[in-house]
């Protein structure tokens, strides 16, 4: 039913889901750091050498050979990016589940993330 209050177990089962999603993502961000850091060791770069340049469009070449660029890089977008998967899928639940005050909370937390880089990256040029 349209605006019909969420049950309980609804709300339980969009915690699981959040919680699986914010464990996935921080397992994933490690495993990346770690593999970076272990093939910075294995390949005799130090950890205090200068990092290379932030390039996005370089990360999946960097992976596919191996450079400890590609994935400290990544594991650090997974990192950054598992937060606003949260907020995401929070406000696909409340919406789902016809919260919609907490749906538009969510959207507003997303555009105010979303002004912030735009607002950083454009300072920053």
């Amino acid at each position: 039913m349209i605006g019909a209050p969420p049950t309980r177990r609804s709300g339980r089962d969009l915690e699981r889901s959040i919680a699986r999603l914010l464990t996935g993502g921080t397992y994933l961000s490690v495993g990346l750091l770690t593999v970076g850091v272990l093939l910075m060791l294995t390949g005799g770069i130090s950890p205090l050498a200068p990092a290379p340049p932030f390039d996005p469009a370089q990360i999946p070449a960097d992976i596919v050979a191996l450079r400890p660029a590609g994935f400290l890089w990544l594991g650090l977008l997974v990192v950054l990016a598992t937060p606003l998967a949260r907020v995401a899928a929070s406000g696909i639940g409340f919406a789902v589940g016809g919260e919609r005050r907490m749906a538009m909370v969510s959207v507003a937390i997303l555009v105010v993330i979303a002004v912030g880089v735009v607002v950083g990256v454009t300072v920053e040029r």
